[in-house]
């Protein structure tokens, strides 16, 4: 069987999964791209933990950890099955990558997970697993994770990495909404690292980007880059699916490493 390849999506803000626009028209045409893998293993910024951890149960809840927002979002279930054979897989290949790891019985998909996937698997129908993120371990840490789980991908599992290209949200509320030239500098400048396959300079990306700790304060949404690349073949090559910017400051660039 030929691996399927790793995926970067920049999920948005949670109104994306009412009104994703242009990048949920670019998700979609991914979903039937990929065609139906066996399941999912998606890391989302927004579950951190200690060490990884994988969700195991068979019925994920759909998890609104977002606040503010218009009433219709939150009558948003996503009823995809889990897959715990797949969790437990996972567990498997972490821990022969020397990683502690844990399965978590009871957490559901959160909207990071969810988003995406509703434009991608409309029906539901793909069973998947959720992985955490450890901000604290850093970016090679990451790359690490993803690389434990290569095998998956030879196994009709697509893995998933979704967070945001840049992530800066004290811009995003002064914002104008124009598109600011630093979130477009930094986007190519990742574009370029990853055509070349520079993974040394992409992880120490705050020191040698132009504007890296700008376009992210914290670390957690550019992390699951790191997953996804980490994920994909030594000789990958990166396919830019999506780009744009969403309120001026949010690079919503999406990634194939085939």
């Amino acid at each position: 069987m030929v691996p399927l390849p790793s995926v970067f999506i920049s999920h948005g803000s949670p109104m994306h999964a009412l009104q994703a626009g242009a990048a949920g028209t670019a998700w979609a045409a991914l979903g039937r791209r990929i065609g139906t893998p066996q399941a999912i293993l998606i890391a989302s910024a927004h579950w951190e933990t200690q060490i990884p951890l994988v969700t195991g149960t068979e019925r994920p809840d759909t998890i609104h950890d977002f606040s503010g927002f218009p009433e219709p979002l939150y009558k948003i279930r996503y009823t995809a099955p889990g897959a715990p054979k797949v969790a437990q897989r996972a567990l498997s290949l972490l821990k022969e990558a020397g990683l502690t790891a844990a399965i978590d019985g009871c957490r559901g998909l959160d909207h990071g997970a969810w988003a995406p996937l509703l434009y991608m698997y409309p029906e539901a129908s793909v069973p998947v697993v959720q992985i955490s993120l450890q901000p604290e371990l850093g970016t090679r840490h990451h790359l690490r994770l993803g690389r434990a789980l290569r095998a998956l991908e030879e196994e009709n599992v697509l893995v998933i990495g979704s967070g945001h290209m840049t992530h800066n949200l004290r811009d995003w509320m002064r914002g104008s909404g124009a598109p600011q030239p630093y979130a477009q500098e930094f986007s190519e400048w990742v574009r370029e690292r990853l055509e070349a396959r520079d993974l040394d300079a992409l992880a120490d990306y705050r020191s040698r980007s132009p504007h890296g700790a700008r376009a992210h304060p914290t670390d957690e949404h550019f992390l699951p880059l790191f997953f996804a690349v980490g994920a994909a073949r030594d000789d990958f090559k990166p396919e830019r699916i999506f780009s744009g910017i969403d309120s001026g400051v949010l690079s919503m660039d999406a990634y194939v490493f085939n």
